[in-house]
């Protein structure tokens, strides 16, 4: 139950949080609330440097406050605040995430980066971040930002980023041509990872040979043997799976495998791999998958499946048309190219022919 109480405030500064749109009244409950809390974790022992006057920064005209969006700096100009004491209500940080347009495996991601890497956001040293790998550290900088944003700190952390001297991008793309280049990768080698991984993991069998014959990104496998499980319970499996031409119609469901960057149009799939995976229950998330085979010790190459996939292929498939099945195509030139009964019935055969092969190296 919420009870009225009166709050003076200079007019000019009540004057420009109108203007700006501030719900002032909401904006004072969770500075209070914030205060409260700092106070309760230090034994009601008050920290005069945090969330009093000096922490709150006026630009101009614009009053900031503690955990509203944009917010507040509470670090800024003043190197004595103890950040230890900005703590993280996670279920309203999961709810905030949540109610922005981030899909639902993104925001969990985001979620998870952020309550692992916290500490360096709070304790103002992103030294841990910096230390990350080129691919992934991008990831980690987004997930801190948007929490950055939920605590009101986001100009500060800007600012650390910068004392950092850390980028948002990841590697160049003539750096990541040079990797590969240099990463001569014998299919074989990960055709044994499977192996073992299905005998470790038999419940993932089906799985992962989904994954060694397409070539699907992880997230997309999991969405797709998803799709194919919940369809098949609905007796609708034809929406997705062409019998005829063997190929799982990723284009027909644009909001999963149709994404800004990534892209999954079409995979062929033989029908009896097909009918199994029917049978079998819901993966859970393609977190919940990696855990799996990392609880058994195994190294996570879920990535280079999809390398050894383009590799193998080249014995049966032009270098276009694995940038096809692996979706390096845009939609027009998907359409205008490739959505063909005739180019898709030639594609198909050597498609097969490449997929019976590896499914005799990865059979257990």
């Amino acid at each position: 139950m919420k009870t009225k109480a009166t709050i003076l405030i200079d007019k000019e500064t009540l004057e420009t949080a109108h203007e700006i749109g501030l719900n002032v009244s909401k904006t004072c409950e969770n500075a209070l609330g914030l205060y409260i809390q700092a106070m309760q974790n230090t034994n009601t022992k008050m920290n005069p440097t945090f969330l009093g006057e000096a922490s709150f920064a006026k630009e101009g005209s614009l009053v900031r406050s503690p955990r509203f969006e944009p917010g507040s700096s509470a670090w800024q100009g003043d190197a004595d605040v103890d950040c230890e004491q900005l703590t993280v209500d996670w279920q309203k940080f999961r709810d905030w995430l949540d109610q922005k347009d981030y899909k639902r495996d993104v925001a969990s991601s985001m979620f998870s980066y952020a309550r692992q890497f916290s500490s360096c956001l709070t304790g103002r040293d992103l030294s841990k971040v910096a230390e990350l790998r080129d691919s992934f550290r991008p990831n980690v900088m987004k997930a801190l930002s948007a929490l950055a944003k939920f605590l009101g700190c986001y100009e500060d952390y800007k600012q650390l980023i910068r004392q950092y001297g850390l980028k948002w991008g990841g590697r160049s793309a003539d750096d990541l041509i040079i990797d590969r280049l240099n990463k001569v990768e014998n299919p074989d080698e990960v055709f044994e990872w499977i192996r073992q991984a299905k005998a470790a993991r038999p419940d993932l069998t089906d799985f992962l040979d989904l994954m060694a014959v397409t070539g699907l990104r992880l997230v997309e496998a999991v969405s797709s043997y998803n799709l194919i499980v919940r369809l098949s319970r609905e007796n609708k499996l034809q929406e997705y799976y062409h019998v005829e031409h063997q190929t799982l119609e990723h284009f027909k469901f644009k909001e999963i495998f149709i994404r800004k960057s990534k892209k999954a149009f079409i995979s062929f799939v033989p029908g009896e791999l097909v009918k199994r995976i029917g049978e079998n229950d819901l993966l859970t998330s393609p977190d919940a998958v990696q855990k799996l085979l990392q609880k058994r010790g195994l190294k996570l190459r879920f990535a280079d499946i999809r390398e050894a996939h383009a590799t193998f292929s080249t014995k049966f498939l032009k270098d276009t048309e694995i940038d096809f099945l692996h979706g390096r195509v845009t939609t027009n030139v998907f359409m205008r190219n490739y959505f063909n009964p005739a180019l898709i019935t030639d594609l198909q055969a050597r498609a097969l022919q490449g997929i019976q092969e590896i499914q005799e190296k990865v059979k257990t």
